[in-house]
């Protein structure tokens, strides 16, 4: 299986959904996977998984929000 990083700003819809899917409530603190990148950068994402893939979405206020707002734009 892939393990994929992805930045709010290269989020497509098809993760969106996911991630709404996943955490209808938004995400808590016990959601948070911390990890360190090549550049040994701590990074904070969040989960979420399909068949071959598992998106690692890093956190962002603006993350929480398109969260929240995600039903109102459809």
């Amino acid at each position: 299986m892939k393990r994929v990083i992805v930045d709010y700003k290269k989020l497509n819809k098809d993760i969106l959904a996911l991630l709404v899917e996943k955490y209808p409530d938004g995400y808590n603190d016990s959601d948070i996977v911390t990890f360190k990148n090549g550049h040994n950068d701590v990074i904070e994402a969040v989960e979420v998984k399909t068949e071959d893939t598992v998106y690692l979405v890093k956190i962002s206020k603006r993350l929480a929000d398109t969260m929240a707002n995600y039903d109102l734009e459809e």
